[in-house]
């Protein structure tokens, strides 16, 4: 019998993040799920009066299915804590480290973990950073520091785009980052409870792992395990652990990298609160185990407490 049975939980979806569309699907799914596991839940939208709505449903434990600002960068959390209400997840500190990817590459140098070249610009600065600043040249990928799902993200390959690029991203939260790009395959790693389950190969229809290819579903293929050698696997799964446990992560995390062809695995960012929809790499892992949907919203569900 699951930690919480018998109690009302919250599934906590939506917000008013740029990734609100995603978390919607996250949340029903999600909710869907732990029904079937037999939970009394309830969903809630997230706005601006969420800690009334809580009160006034009597919410014992909350799921969080956000994503995005708001959600995924420790001020929900923050809330829960203050209304002493346990939730899945990472706690605020580790949620708002990985969500900003300044201070999170930070961190993953500090470990040991392998980080592409990169420079961090302020937003101000966006609209005349030129190929001279970069001093790994192009191509490169510009993204914002503080957004998920691979919102703001360009692969940039010729200077005259470089420009635009960065203006674009510097329209989202944060500063903007400038990595030299690698070439190699991407994998996902899902962690739960600190284990890495297991690596998933990504190959996108797109030039690279893009919003649309994330969240539409026949536009990018998967392999679950990963076709690359044992020895790369154990190396990225490895590094998946370290840098869970670095950030200070609890419950399930996705970790993501690219592995280059000498077997490196490159960390490009962790995130605290991956998504659980119908393409999302999580459950396809999960399920390469044998581990089934449902079970795996109630083992994350099991895991809910306060952090601080």
């Amino acid at each position: 019998m699951s930690t919480w049975t018998g109690k009302k939980v919250a599934v906590l979806y939506g917000g008013r993040s740029s990734e609100r569309e995603v978390s919607l699907k996250t949340g029903a799914a999600c909710a869907d799920a732990l029904r079937q596991k037999g939970h009394d839940v309830v969903l809630v939208d997230v706005d601006l009066e969420v800690a009334a709505r809580l009160r006034a449903e009597r919410v014992e434990v909350a799921f969080v299915a956000l994503h995005g600002r708001w959600g995924e960068d420790g001020s929900i959390q923050g809330l829960l804590e203050s209304m002493a209400i346990p939730y899945t997840g990472s706690g605020v500190l580790a949620s708002a480290m990985g969500m900003d990817k300044t201070v999170s590459k930070a961190i993953f140098r500090s470990l040991g973990l392998a980080v592409a070249d990169y420079r961090v610009f302020p937003r101000a600065a966006a609209g005349s950073i030129g190929v001279g600043d970069l001093p790994f040249g192009l191509p490169c990928v510009v993204k914002p520091a503080g957004e998920g799902s691979s919102v703001g993200v360009h692969l940039v390959n010729d200077a005259a785009e470089l420009g635009p690029a960065c203006r674009d991203a510097a329209s989202y939260a944060g500063d903007v980052i400038v990595e030299r790009y690698v070439k190699g395959t991407e994998v996902d790693v899902a962690v739960l409870d600190g284990k890495a389950l297991g690596a998933i190969e990504i190959v996108p229809a797109n030039a690279f792992y893009d919003y649309a290819a994330k969240y539409t579903a026949g536009t990018t293929k998967y392999f679950y395990p990963a076709r690359i050698p044992e020895a790369h696997v154990r190396a990225v799964m490895d590094a998946a652990e370290a840098a869970h446990r670095g950030i200070g992560c609890s419950g399930v995390t996705r970790v993501d990298f690219i592995v280059a062809g000498d077997g490196t695995p490159y960390i490009l960012e962790v995130n605290t609160l991956p998504g659980m929809t119908a393409t999302s790499l999580v459950p396809k892992i999960a399920a390469g185990l044998g581990l089934s949907f449902p079970d795996l919203c109630d083992r994350i569900l099991d895991g809910a407490a306060l952090k601080s």
